[in-house]
C-alpha cells in the first residue's frame, strides 16, 4: 500500500498531485533509459514502442512536476589580478625556497625539474609573505592575503554587478588549507554589512573542485530561498602552505600552486536574467573517496621529521581518469544531442540481444559542448584529461594557458579560464559552456552553462592587457619526456 502512496509537489500557492508509482519513471530522466530498464525489469528489454512510450510519458510528467523549480542565473564573476610586484619567474620562486628552508641539494634539484616540465610561465603570483625578507609565514600574512585576494574579488564583482550587500542573502566561501577564527564567510559578512538573516557557510579541505561544488551548494540553497542572490568565494591561501621537508611526493605543492582567487554572483530573480552572463543548466559532483587508493592519492600529513605537507601519490593520474570518467558518464546523459542518446539507447538493446559481439556506442561528449574548461591540475593531469575525453588542442587551450599565467590558483583555476575565453570574445549567445574540476577526496565536478548573451571583451578582466599575446607556443615540447616525478598507477581501483 505504501507503494501506492502520492505525494505532492509544491506549485507556487498550490499543490501539485502525482501518484507515487510514476516516480520510477522519473529516475531514468537524471540518469539512462537502458540503466532504468534493466534495473526495473530484470534484465528483460521491452519492445522498442514500449521503450518510446515509457519515454514521452516520464519526460511529459518530469516536465509537468518540476516546471516550478526556479532557473539560476550567473550575473557575473570576477577573478582576482595581484599586483606586477607579486609577480615571479620559476627561477625567483626556487631561490624563495631555498633561502625560507634547509631543502637538501636533490630536492632543490627536484623542484626546479619540476618546475621546467610544469607548463607554467615566467609571471605567476607569490604572496606577498612570501616575497619578504626573511619569508613571513606567520597568521597575520596569512591573513593579509586572504583579505587582498577576498575583497579584491568581490569588490571588481560587486562594481561589475552593481548588486548591494542588502540583496545577497547566501555567501559561500572555500579555501583548503587555511582556516581562521572568524571564518572567511563571516570577513565577509563584516566587510560588507549583509543582513542577520544572511546564510553563511564556510568550506574548508574539499580539494580543487570545490570551486564547481559551491556553486552545486548554491543552486540547491537558490532553489528553496526565493528572490536573492547568493555570492560564491573561492580561493586558496598559499602563505602558510609551503612544504619544508625533503620528500618528492610533498615537494609537488610547493612547485605549481599559486597565489588567486575568484568570485560569482549567482541570483533566482528572474528581473536578473536580460543582465546576467549565464544560465546554470547542470551541476554533478562525483566522489569516490571510498576507496583507499582516491582517499590517499591527495593527502595532508606530516613526514617523518614533523614537517607538514600535501602528498600526491604517483596514483594521481589512473584516480583522477577513473573520477573523471564516473563524474562524465553522469553528465553525459543530461547534455547530451538527441541523436546521441539515441544511438546510445539502440546500441545498448542490441548488445542485451546479441551478447558482447557488438562493441559499445561511446558518447562524444565534445558535441556536445562549445567551450571546455577542465581544472589546471599539471601539465600531465591536462594530457590525461584531454586523452580520455578526446578533446583538441584548442579545446584544451584555455585551461594550458590559465597554468602558464597564473600557475594552479586551485579552485579558482576554471574561473579564470572562462575569463580568457570572454577575454578572447568567443561566448557567443546560446553557447553551452562546460567547466570541470576534480581534487581530493576524490572528487570531480562539472558545472554546465549557457550563455544568454555574447559577451563583449570587457576591461575588468584579468586577462585584458596580455590576451593578445596568448596563445603561447609550447617553447619546451620536450620537457614532458624530463618528467621528475612521474605520474604512473600502481594498482588498478
Amino acid at each position: 500500500m505504501h507503494g501506492c502512496m502520492p505525494f505532492f509537489i509544491k506549485k507556487n500557492s498550490h499543490q501539485v498531485f502525482i501518484p507515487h508509482f510514476t516516480m520510477p519513471l522519473l529516475e531514468f530522466i537524471s540518469n539512462d533509459l537502458p540503466g532504468f530498464l534493466l534495473s526495473h525489469t530484470a534484465g528483460f528489454i521491452p519492445p522498442p514502442a514500449v521503450v518510446i512510450g515509457l519515454t514521452l510519458i516520464a519526460l511529459f510528467l518530469s516536465l509537468f512536476a518540476f516546471r516550478s523549480s526556479p532557473k539560476i542565473f550567473l550575473l557575473d564573476f570576477a577573478c582576482y589580478k595581484p599586483p606586477t610586484s607579486l609577480a615571479c619567474t620559476k627561477e625567483t620562486v626556487i631561490q624563495r625556497l631555498k633561502m625560507h628552508a634547509n631543502f637538501s641539494d636533490e630536492s632543490l634539484e627536484f623542484m626546479s625539474n619540476l618546475m621546467k616540465s610544469s607548463g607554467l610561465g615566467e609571471a605567476t603570483y607569490l604572496s606577498e609573505g612570501l616575497l619578504r625578507q626573511p619569508m613571513d609565514t606567520s597568521g597575520k600574512a596569512a591573513r593579509e592575503e586572504a583579505e587582498m585576494v577576498v575583497f579584491g574579488a568581490v569588490d571588481e564583482l560587486l562594481e561589475k554587478t552593481g548588486v548591494k550587500g542588502e540583496e545577497i542573502g547566501i555567501v559561500i566561501v572555500h579555501s583548503s588549507n587555511y582556516n581562521t577564527i572568524p571564518s572567511l564567510s563571516s570577513m565577509i559578512v563584516n566587510r560588507y554589512k549583509l543582513g542577520e538573516n544572511v546564510l553563511s557557510y564556510n568550506l574548508s579541505g574539499m580539494g580543487c573542485s570545490a570551486g564547481l561544488l559551491s556553486i552545486g551548494l548554491a543552486r540547491d540553497l537558490l532553489k528553496v530561498n526565493q528572490n536573492t542572490c547568493a555570492l560564491v568565494v573561492t580561493t586558496e591561501i598559499i602563505t602558510q602552505g609551503c612544504y619544508t621537508g625533503d620528500e618528492p611526493s610533498k615537494l609537488i605543492g610547493n612547485c605549481f600552486f599559486r597565489m588567486g582567487g575568484a568570485a560569482s554572483l549567482l541570483s533566482n530573480r528572474p528581473s536578473d536574467r536580460r543582465r546576467s552572463k549565464y544560465q546554470l543548466i547542470h551541476a554533478v559532483r562525483t566522489t569516490t573517496a571510498s576507496s583507499d587508493l582516491s582517499y590517499n592519492c591527495i593527502i595532508q600529513e606530516e613526514d617523518p621529521r614533523g614537517h607538514m605537507g600535501i602528498t600526491v601519490t604517483k596514483d594521481l593520474l589512473v584516480v583522477a581518469s577513473k573520477t573523471v570518467r564516473s563524474n562524465v558518464a553522469s553528465l553525459a546523459p543530461l547534455i547530451l544531442p538527441t541523436s546521441e542518446r539515441l544511438l546510445r539507447l539502440a546500441n545498448h538493446l542490441i548488445r542485451s540481444s546479441h551478447g558482447a559481439n557488438t562493441k559499445p556506442h561511446v558518447p562524444s561528449v565534445k558535441r556536445a559542448v562549445d567551450h571546455f574548461f577542465p581544472h589546471v591540475g599539471t601539465r600531465q593531469v591536462q594530457d590525461e584529461v584531454q586523452r580520455i575525453l578526446g578533446m583538441s588542442e584548442r579545446q584544451m587551450e584555455a585551461s594550458r594557458m590559465t597554468l602558464y599565467r597564473y600557475g594552479n590558483t586551485s579552485s579558482s583555476s576554471v574561473w579564470y579560464e572562462l575569463a580568457y575565453g570572454e577575454a578572447k570574445g568567443r561566448i557567443r549567445r546560446g553557447d553551452r559552456v562546460w567547466q570541470i574540476a576534480y581534487g581530493s577526496g576524490f572528487k570531480c565536478c562539472s558545472v554546465f552553462w549557457k550563455a544568454i548573451r555574447t559577451v563583449d571583451r570587457e576591461e575588468k578582466n584579468p586577462w585584458s592587457d596580455v590576451i593578445d599575446e596568448f596563445p603561447v607556443v609550447d617553447v619546451d615540447p620536450h620537457s614532458r619526456e624530463t618528467v621528475p616525478y612521474a605520474f604512473e598507477p600502481s594498482k588498478s581501483i
